[in-house]
């Protein structure tokens, strides 16, 4: 087997700061433990890198294309440095699968890390969001630089949420002040009422906290409005309840449902919308093929689509 290679990942668009912190990291003696270092740069900016500065002179750095990167390409430089550990600074404009897709056996993501330039961050993501949904998706970190006292934190916090809520956010002003974020997201609905009634806004919501936190809900009653799924795999009396969720744009929108198991008579077809009163077991289901949870109907009737049909973050 290969050995693992670790691999560090800074995200972002041109000029978001991305450049000036992997500098300053690698001159950092805290970040070095002996291991040859590789940086692999595929964007050219304003900044270049100072190699007389880093804390170990056997750094290499290495600028490619994305056009050229391959798991060839990729190995060559490997064996041409006896690699131990790869820093990345990615292209913001190329999509991360292609990097996924071009690493070789043996490398591990160990840090993702995304940059964005605060005056510039609601532009993107109002005209590139889902560039923006793919550089936060898998981060570890959101960095907002340049961020300016007079602006939202809530409305930055709200669109990083939504997209997930994996990473921990900072703002770093300018002057170099930096502030975690310590917003809080309350659920929008009572996971501790004895019937948990969600609405139709807060179907994603929901789908995402019981799929990212499935034990806390074992034992729950809950109430949504779904649509149904069907197949004749499936044994008699077990359906699949949900809704497509857009998570960036309409790209990514998926159907997002639960197993749900009910004796009623009514014959149940996809794409019949139903109300459905039901208690989440968490168990192993061939459907999800591993645990997850499923859903024992107390109470299920048809019901009329919602006035929005496609559930969303916001």
């Amino acid at each position: 087997m290969p050995q693992e290679i670790p691999v560090y990942l800074f995200l972002g668009f041109l000029e978001s700061g991305k450049t000036k912190f992997i500098q300053e990291t690698l001159e950092d003696a805290r970040f070095d433990s002996g291991e040859r270092t590789l940086l692999l740069v595929f964007e050219e900016g304003e900044e270049e890198y100072d190699h007389a500065r880093f804390a170990n002179p056997s750094y290499a750095v290495e600028h490619l294309d994305v056009a050229d990167m391959t798991t060839a390409a990729l190995s060559a430089l490997v064996r041409k440095y006896s690699s131990e550990r790869i820093v990345v600074e990615y292209n913001g404009m190329c999509e991360l699968q292609k990097f996924f897709d071009a690493m070789p056996d043996g490398w591990a993501i160990a840090q993702v890390m995304t940059f964005f330039d605060a005056t510039t961050f609601l532009s993107y993501n109002k005209n590139m969001r889902q560039l923006v949904y793919d550089k936060v998706q898998y981060a570890d970190m959101v960095v907002f630089n340049r961020f300016k006292g007079e602006y939202s934190k809530e409305e930055f916090h709200k669109i990083i949420r939504a997209m997930s809520r994996r990473p921990d956010i900072v703002y770093e002003y300018l002057g170099g002040k930096a502030e975690y974020d310590e917003i809080v997201d309350p659920l929008p609905y009572d996971i501790d009422a004895p019937v948990i009634e969600i609405a139709d806004r807060d179907y994603a919501f929901f789908y995402r906290d019981l799929v990212e936190e499935t034990d806390k809900y074992r034992g729950k009653t809950v109430r949504f409005k779904g649509l149904v799924a069907v197949d004749k795999k499936m044994k008699k009396g077990t359906i699949v309840v949900g809704r497509h969720i857009m998570t960036c744009c309409e790209a990514d929108i998926a159907y997002s449902g639960l197993v749900s198991r009910h004796t009623s008579d009514l014959p149940f077809k996809t794409r019949d919308w139903v109300i459905l009163t039901a208690r989440i077991d968490v168990m192993y289901h061939p459907i999800y093929g591993q645990k997850g949870p499923v859903l024992t109907a107390s109470e299920i009737a048809y019901a009329p689509p919602p006035e929005q049909e496609l559930a969303t973050f916001y």
